[in-house]
């Protein structure tokens, strides 16, 4: 049995006084999931904009995939599945910067 779906992934970027924040938002076409992510420029560094949302992108798409797992991992348990793995090593790039 073949199957084909589309699903739209969209990320939306703000930059504001050095901060850039993401927003990934999948639709599936029957439900919505959002992931969140940003990054802070260190004051010292030079500042490259690309750089913040590549970071903020990224971070957004890794929480939205997080999501996505633990959904899938839901309906799994409801049907008497097994459920997938979490990823629990350390993250990709540089670290987020706390205010």
């Amino acid at each position: 049995m073949t199957r084909t779906l589309e699903w739209t992934v969209g990320v939306e970027l703000v930059e504001d006084g050095g901060t850039t924040r993401a927003e990934a938002r999948l639709s599936t076409g029957t439900s919505t999931l959002t992931g969140h992510g940003s990054a802070r420029c260190n004051p010292t560094d030079t500042d490259v904009p690309a750089i913040g949302d590549e970071l903020a992108a990224s971070r957004a798409m890794k929480d939205l995939a997080g999501k996505l797992t633990r959904e899938a991992n839901r309906e799994m348990e409801a049907v008497g599945a097994g459920t997938v793995p979490q990823h629990t090593g350390p993250g990709y790039g540089w670290p987020e910067a706390v205010s």
